[in-house]
């Protein structure tokens, strides 16, 4: 089994916030609170210890939350990746989680069945599904791709897959040995991976979460 002491997180917090107008997302409040702290608050209750922070603005901000802050290898907001990569190449310990700055009710266990479907499994990378609503009103699982578990190992691949152009999470993974992990039993919060993507968003989670 993988103990959570084997494992460091890193929060994602580089983007651009495009659909926030520009604003740097994880610094945004709620209920008083920035949103990494609160995803912070969730990886520590979930039992991880060891947490990072990637981020490539008010960098000294971040880090008053007491967390290491690693901005992205290039200056041009390549995506995702380059989070997964600044966190890999200062993660001291063999697994590696990735998750959102935006999502501040992401799962308690995420840490725990993520390691548990790595190991059962003898993956490479344990990758999030959720229910989502699709266009015809149905629910369907949809992969969480900036959720991951991985082994440190894949950092040369990934760095490589970058250097050539890559950009999409999922076409990355894709050339791993991925599991996917579904978070759709009934006790599962159906907004555990419900995103503050906008600042109207952002209101809906001030109005409906204590």
């Amino acid at each position: 089994m993988i103990a959570l002491s084997q494992i460091t997180a890193v929060i994602l917090a580089g983007g651009q916030g495009a659909r926030m107008g520009g604003i740097d997302k994880g610094l945004q409040t709620l209920h008083g609170r920035p949103l990494v702290a609160h995803a912070m608050q969730r990886l520590r209750q979930g039992g991880i210890s060891q947490i990072m922070i990637n981020a490539n603005r008010n960098l000294s901000t971040y880090a008053s939350l007491a967390a290491p802050v690693w901005p992205d290898e290039s200056a041009d907001y390549p995506g995702p990746l380059a989070g997964f990569l600044s966190g890999l190449q200062h993660c001291k310990t063999p697994y590696l989680l990735t998750v959102a700055c935006d999502t501040p009710l992401l799962p308690l266990d995420l840490a725990v069945r993520l390691a548990q479907a790595l190991h059962v499994n003898q993956a490479e990378i344990a990758m999030a599904a959720a229910p989502e609503t699709d266009a015809t009103a149905g629910v369907a699982l949809r992969a969480q791709p900036v959720f991951c578990l991985m082994q440190v190992q894949v950092r040369e691949r990934l760095q490589a897959f970058i250097a050539q152009g890559g950009r999409k999470v999922q076409a990355w993974t894709a050339q791993h040995h991925t599991v996917s992990v579904p978070f759709d039993q009934p006790q599962d919060d159906p907004r555990a991976f419900f995103n503050a993507n906008t600042l109207a968003e952002l209101q809906y989670l001030e109005n409906t979460t204590a």
